[in-house]
């Protein structure tokens, strides 16, 4: 299994109209071959000294694919290259990070 942790953080008070733009995009990529897991999640409130938030302007994209070719396919379908060229204006910066289960 491989996982990722997308930080995409918005052009200041962009984040809302970049989650609708991702959101409308969810279905095609649930669809896809490989998908386990794939969705965004923002700063819980009242989560005390323990968290350290992103920010009013970012989420967090988190992802479960079956395998790395899996990815490597997510990564090179249509809808996310018409999603990366409708959100590009919106986007201030994006993080990427790619993992593997710890064994």
């Amino acid at each position: 299994m491989i996982n990722v942790l997308a930080i995409i953080t918005a052009k200041p008070g962009n984040r809302e109209n970049l989650l609708q733009a991702f959101r409308a995009n969810m279905p095609a990529v649930h669809a896809e071959a490989g998908c386990i897991e794939y969705g965004p999640a923002v700063d819980a409130e009242d989560a005390g000294r323990i968290q350290t938030p992103f920010g009013a302007d970012t989420f967090v994209v988190i992802e479960k694919w079956q395998s790395m070719d899996h990815l490597k396919a997510h990564g090179a379908s249509a809808h996310m290259a018409e999603y990366a060229a409708k959100t590009k204006d919106l986007i201030a910066s994006r993080v990427i990070h790619v993992l593997s289960p710890a064994t």
